[in-house]
């Protein structure tokens, strides 16, 4: 009876701690955002107060808040600052695109025409001799792109009080998982409902996959897309700190890279007589951006976190289409603790088989007439 009792007192607890925790997850859904972020940055920057913490090993409060400013001057206020930037000339394109001086049906005309006459009769006998549709969709898509990124800029202006409070929950936030993160995470992962060896291997794995999703990718594709609106601005692109953000963005994705971008500039380049300027572009796209990957991604990132390319670039593109730009984080995470869990699931069971054989081994022996 006791023991009947003990397993409904039990299942009842569970079961009050799955609504709370859905019922908090719903209350926290409009800052999940700022949250997600906080916890991030109060990982990735964790060594810098452990630092500031070593000057003044009595004084968390402080060492918090000068990790906090630190972060504000060096990371918050410039991403804004870019990110107005890039906003901007945006709404600069698509304002050009309605008036008629970006037509990319004049583009793509340019380019067909520049092709040798053997491609161009490949590309009339597939049916694309005129890009009309072709040129309608892509025009279309891009409008819609360039659409979409002015309303969302005048929606956050409309939202300003909104962005402002999540922006203020955000560093709040930060500033408290900075300064006791050395005991909510361990108490975290004592509290998940595992075992305690597997809770802390995929802690291990969430840890390395966060690093090095910012710490790694995040920072080389910041680096290549600095790089690229470099180069663009020195060939005199319009609108290079756009396209260099854009290419930022496609330096996260395995087997696409920096090259979906740069590539089709340097062949609108030359298909319009611009030779050195396409030239720059490739040369600076294949030396410069190409080689930052390969060097500064073994300096940050320090070690493998046994995720395939094609994962990564899937769970990318799937977190961005779900969640936004934290999907960036959050996909790869998801796939790296996915395999973490399956490959848990199959050394305990093959731990569990292994007695099982040995002891079938040692009853075999035991037969007369079997060979062992």
């Amino acid at each position: 009876m006791a023991i009947r009792r003990h397993r409904v007192e039990n299942g009842g607890l569970i079961t009050f701690l799955v609504l709370i925790t859905i019922a908090l997850m719903l209350i926290v859904s409009s800052f999940a955002g700022a949250l997600l972020w906080a916890a991030l940055a109060a990982l990735l920057f964790q060594p810098l107060f452990q630092r500031m913490l070593a000057r003044a090993p009595d004084k968390r409060n402080r060492a918090a808040a000068l990790t906090l400013l630190i972060i504000t001057v060096a990371v918050v206020i410039p991403a804004l600052i870019v990110a107005s930037l890039v906003v901007d000339q945006a709404a600069g394109v698509y304002a050009q695109m309605r008036s008629g001086q970006i037509n990319f049906a004049t583009y793509f005309d340019q380019i067909h025409d520049a092709l040798p006459t053997r491609l161009q009769r490949m590309l009339d006998n597939a049916g694309f001799g005129s890009f009309d549709r072709a040129q309608a969709q892509i025009t279309q898509a891009v409008g819609s792109s360039a659409s979409m990124l002015a309303q969302r800029a005048l929606s956050i202006g409309a939202n300003a009080a909104a962005f402002l409070l999540a922006f203020g929950v955000g560093l709040y936030v930060t500033y408290f998982l900075l300064r006791d993160g050395e005991r909510i995470g361990p108490a975290v992962v004592r509290a998940l409902p595992l075992e305690r060896n597997v809770a802390q291997r995929l802690s291990d794995k969430f840890v390395a996959v966060v690093r090095a999703t910012i710490k790694g990718s995040g920072v080389v594709a910041l680096v290549q897309g600095a790089l690229g609106a470099i180069t663009f601005w020195i060939v005199g692109l319009p609108a290079a700190l756009l396209w260099g953000v854009l290419m930022a963005i496609a330096a996260l994705l395995p087997a696409i890279g920096p090259a979906i971008i740069w590539g089709p500039v340097a062949i609108y380049l030359l298909a319009t007589g611009a030779i050195w300027q396409a030239a720059v572009v490739i040369v600076s796209g294949v030396v410069v951006i190409g080689l930052a990957d390969n060097i500064l991604r073994p300096i940050l990132v320090g070690r493998d976190t046994g995720i395939p390319d094609w994962l990564v670039l899937v769970t990318t593109l799937g977190g961005i289409d779900l969640v936004g730009l934290s999907g960036i984080v959050v996909g790869p995470l998801v796939g790296a603790l996915f395999l973490t869990g399956w490959q848990i699931l199959r050394e305990q069971r093959e731990a569990r088989a292994e007695p099982t054989e040995s002891a079938k081994g040692i009853a075999t022996d035991g037969v007369p007439g079997t060979t062992g």
